[in-house]
């Protein structure tokens, strides 16, 4: 449990974390690196994919005991059961919890853990949108948000057709190139933000990029939430703004 400088939430809660996506502008494997210590003598197993570790207890308190690899912590499942004010809570955001290499049963224990605490909002962030698909027909919670990271116009999507009653969002961060005819329909937020760091290559977005989204949400009727990694770029107060299911927030 966290509180969090992540403007769009009230809270992170990493049960999952690591990832092997490999992004080269990835803002959790430098905190990973920076924060963790590896610790070779722990059990662990493997699958066809990598090395996966699973903890019941924390490891002398380090947070990423196994840096960026993906590691369960069990632990870590109970922490806002007791917490009766709502918080919307961005779920492993050190992690991509949707990754082809996380096993279903991780998946299915952190979203029980999610149904026995009704009284928050709980937002999923993948790159691998397709693998909610075949999870959504098995949970629906209202307070549950499924959302997909897009750093271009192009990007993997899933058919929420069917699941008219899910809630969706999309994540534009970093935003790398223009987007031109951005299709937004069907979705219900979508939060842009600038990449940060100092990445050799950083790409630093046109504030016409911002418009085409914006423009195109307001013709949708889609709220939208500005990261203040555009505030320079904007050049005016950030357009910040929440779907009616959210706009609980509270200062925690």
């Amino acid at each position: 449990m966290n509180k969090t400088k992540i403007d769009w939430c009230d809270s992170t809660w990493n049960p999952v974390t690591g990832c092997l996506h490999g992004c080269e502008y990835c803002y959790a494997w430098r905190i990973a690196k920076r924060f963790g210590k590896y610790h070779p003598d722990y059990s662990a197993y493997h699958n066809e994919h990598s090395m996966l570790h699973i903890l019941d207890n924390p490891i002398d308190g380090t947070p990423y005991p196994f840096e960026f690899d993906p590691t369960f912590h069990y632990y870590r499942l109970k922490e806002y059961q007791d917490k009766k004010r709502p918080r919307n809570i961005f779920v492993c955001s050190m992690s991509d919890l949707f990754g082809n290499w996380v096993p279903d049963d991780w998946i299915e224990e952190v979203f029980k853990a999610c149904e026995k605490a009704p009284q928050h909002n709980y937002l999923f962030l993948t790159k691998n949108p397709k693998r909610y698909e075949k999870l959504l027909d098995k949970y629906m919670p209202p307070n549950m948000w499924f959302g997909w990271t897009q750093t271009g116009p192009m990007g993997d999507k899933c058919d929420f057709e069917t699941h008219k009653s899910v809630k969706t969002f999309v994540s534009i961060e970093p935003l790398l190139k223009p987007f031109e005819k951005f299709r937004v329909r069907g979705v219900d937020w979508v939060i842009v933000g600038a990449e940060t760091g100092n990445r050799k290559g950083r790409v630093i977005p046109e504030r016409k990029w911002i418009e085409d989204i914006v423009n195109e949400c307001r013709n949708e009727d889609i709220p939208v939430f500005m990261k203040s990694s555009l505030a320079e770029i904007w050049g005016e107060p950030l357009i910040q703004e929440f779907p009616i299911q959210l706009m609980r927030k509270i200062s925690i």
